[in-house]
């Protein structure tokens, strides 16, 4: 990401200006790099270069300070120059002695798995990993940001079974992903399971946990790597009916179905798990997903599944709560003919209510899915949680107050109609279900969390 801050002019720097402020220090602390353009004839050049450093090797945010009288200065174009760059780059690739090893690794494994994340989606890494899962029957699972990357009804993407499969891996491939919070800092995965890493960034190789092998290089170049390793090695069949696989398969349907009396419930208040169902059904396959909130948050990363990357957009590892509805104003302008769906809680919503009217004002065609549970998190008997119990709000009355499309809705049955009619109206919508304020998304309701 590359913003863009505007700031007092230079020449009143230090004289406690209007709204003067040190903003290049403060981003200092949160940017990959940050810039201060002194001359206007430069913005061509800072510009291209904060681009190239925010997508190259691991990406991140450039912040360039845009000081009110360079912004506004005016130059000749003659003197404006050319940005520089490189007409083709390499991808960095992983040396081939630690290719041969991380071969010989997973063709010894009894287990194996391939765990990919954000460097893969980052790197378009997402065929090649198809290629290499299918040419080795080795099972895939992916972080939040990655999701989609193979399409998650292949048959050796089991997400239902990914706690049982992390746990018992005898050999774990990761492929561009730290070991943060998401995998309890490398402790959710077998403790004596050997590590192979492919990071494209040398210091995250071993971080939180020891790696027995670690490849530094781009995730597709190296994957590419180990397709061509694979290919005509007899120890690899592409064989998934494995008894590793068909062990995950059966866990993986034991879990879709202790599932399947709340997905399909028709209790009122209606259960999240039947709204996440009837949006799951609703949709089209290519469909981009926000998910933002507590247990909607939850319940929906279990039970809606993503066939493209970068189709799922989550609170959580890809931003604060809050973000969904803005997350989903700028999937729509980024992809105008794809659907685009936000899933909200009623908390997570409010943190950000009035960026519907953007999209009104715009005209910019989401639908807004509210699982409403009338407050923060899920109410628990006997347990007081201050600031839970925020009523029960009706958005639909609001989208229709500001132009947009609203429905209410209060019977499961009523759920796909009514997701129907929003999508039907060509308008930013709001669909505001009343959902189960006791329902918490706890793995002993629904299951192993996959994710």
């Amino acid at each position: 990401m590359v913003t863009l801050g505007g700031a007092g002019p230079i020449e009143d720097y230090g004289r406690d200006a209007f709204q003067e402020l040190d903003q290049v220090s403060i981003f200092k602390t949160i940017s990959k790099a940050v810039m201060r353009p002194t001359d206007p004839a430069r913005y061509p050049e800072h510009i291209s270069t904060a681009f190239r450093i925010a997508t190259e090797g691991r990406p991140g945010p450039v912040y360039v300070d845009c000081a009110e009288d360079v912004l506004y200065g005016e130059v000749e174009e003659e003197k404006v120059g050319t940005p520089s760059r490189a007409a083709q780059r390499s991808r960095s690739g992983a040396d081939a002695d630690g290719v041969g090893q991380a071969v010989d690794m997973l063709a010894a494994a009894k287990r194996p798995v391939l765990v990919a994340g954000g460097g893969a989606h980052w790197s378009e890494a997402g065929p090649d990993l198809q290629t290499f899962i299918e040419a080795t029957g080795i099972p895939i699972f992916t972080t939040p940001m990655s999701r989609g990357l193979v399409p998650e009804d292949h048959s050796l993407s089991l997400l239902a079974a990914r706690s049982t499969a992390l746990r018992e891996a005898d050999v774990v491939l990761v492929v561009g992903t730290r070991m943060n919070w998401i995998y309890t800092f490398g402790r959710r995965l077998g403790p004596e399971a050997k590590f192979i890493q492919i990071d494209i960034h040398a210091e995250e190789i071993g971080h939180n946990r020891d790696v027995d092998l670690g490849l530094v290089g781009d995730a597709r170049t190296v994957v590419r790597q180990l397709i061509d390793a694979v290919s005509g090695d007899s120890r690899f069949s592409g064989e998934e009916d494995s008894e590793w696989v068909a062990y995950l398969r059966e866990q993986n349907a034991i879990r879709e179905e202790r599932a399947q009396e709340l997905l399909n419930s028709s209790q009122v208040p209606i259960h999240p798990l039947r709204l996440c169902k009837e949006v799951r059904d609703v949709i089209d396959r290519d469909a981009i997903v926000t998910i933002d909130g507590n247990e909607i948050l939850h319940y929906g990363r279990q039970s809606i599944p993503v066939y493209y990357p970068g189709h799922r957009l989550n609170s959580g590892p890809s931003g604060c709560m809050g973000v969904g509805l803005p997350y989903a104003i700028g999937a729509k302008v980024a992809k105008p003919d794809v659907q685009v769906v936000a899933v909200h809680g009623d908390g997570s919503l409010g943190m950000n209510l009035m960026d519907f009217d953007t999209a009104v004002r715009h005209d910019i065609p989401i639908v807004v899915v509210v699982s409403n549970n009338e407050g923060w998190t899920a109410r628990v008997e006997g347990v007081r949680k201050p600031g839970r119990e925020l009523g029960y709000t009706r958005f639909d009355r609001l989208a229709e107050a500001l132009g947009g499309h609203g429905e209410n809705v209060e019977e499961p049955d009523e759920i796909r109609p009514a997701l129907e009619r929003a999508f039907a109206s060509g308008k930013p919508a709001i669909v505001n279900v009343r959902t189960d304020p006791t329902a918490r998304a706890l793995s002993r309701f629904v299951g192993s969390r996959m994710e």
